[in-house]
């Protein structure tokens, strides 16, 4: 017997729309986040955030005048994406799912291709994972170096206890992949966007991380991040 919950969600049932939301409250732990937002405009154009809720995207419709909302933990068949994506038609926002991963090296053509979504969508934007801690922080480094022209060594503060971003764990990695690129590519008179388009290994650059820090104390099991 196929259970329920393996069932697609279909919003236009009642069931379905108290399912959605289970899911985004409960399950996605949208409780944590009916009060705080970790919402930060980084840009006259631009803004950061936790995933939001239907009632957060409606604020940010009326009072930042959002045009986009890029949404960094890809689609989903989760009740908390289908809202998200129901909210955004329903107030006129486009929403662009541009999956990147907190815990990994990006490859060569996400970033690139990150400059080119930062340079097509329709401003003011907001770019959201979970947390808005990590991918968000990834993400509004390249966006800030891409589209605000700062240097990598400037962009870095986007990943910061500021925004929850915790440099000990795995999630690190993001930070290394930065400070890879300004030893051995800013070293060499490399921009960026020349070292990126001249290919890294990715999976040599996270094997070399993950030994630095074999030592260390794993603060990701502490915190259970996504």
């Amino acid at each position: 017997m196929t259970s329920a919950m393996a069932l697609p969600i279909d919003l236009k049932t009642p069931a379905g729309r108290r399912r959605a939301r289970n899911e985004l409250i409960w399950g996605d732990h949208g409780f944590l986040r009916l009060k705080f937002r970790n919402l930060h405009r980084i840009s006259g154009e631009m803004y950061r955030a936790n995933q939001p809720s239907p009632e957060h995207i409606a604020v940010y419709a009326k009072e930042l005048g959002l045009k986009t909302i890029i949404n960094l933990r890809g689609e989903s068949p989760k009740g908390y994406y289908l809202l998200e994506k129901e909210a955004c038609e329903r107030h006129g926002i486009q929403l662009v799912d541009f999956q990147m991963f907190s815990r990994d090296i990006p490859p060569p053509g996400n970033v690139l291709e990150a400059k080119k979504l930062f340079d097509s969508i329709a401003y003011p934007a907001l770019m959201h994972c979970k947390s808005g801690a990590d991918r968000a922080g990834i993400m509004a480094v390249l966006y800030m170096h891409f589209r605000q022209g700062q240097p990598i060594e400037q962009a870095l503060e986007m990943l910061s206890r500021k925004y929850l971003h915790i440099k000990q764990g795995k999630t690190g990695v993001l930070d290394y992949f930065f400070e890879t690129y300004l030893a051995k590519g800013a070293a060499k008179g490399l921009s960026f966007q020349e070292w990126v388009e001249k290919g890294y290994d990715k999976a040599a650059l996270k094997a070399e991380f993950l030994k630095s820090r074999k030592s260390k104390l794993n603060v990701d099991d502490m915190l259970r991040r996504e």
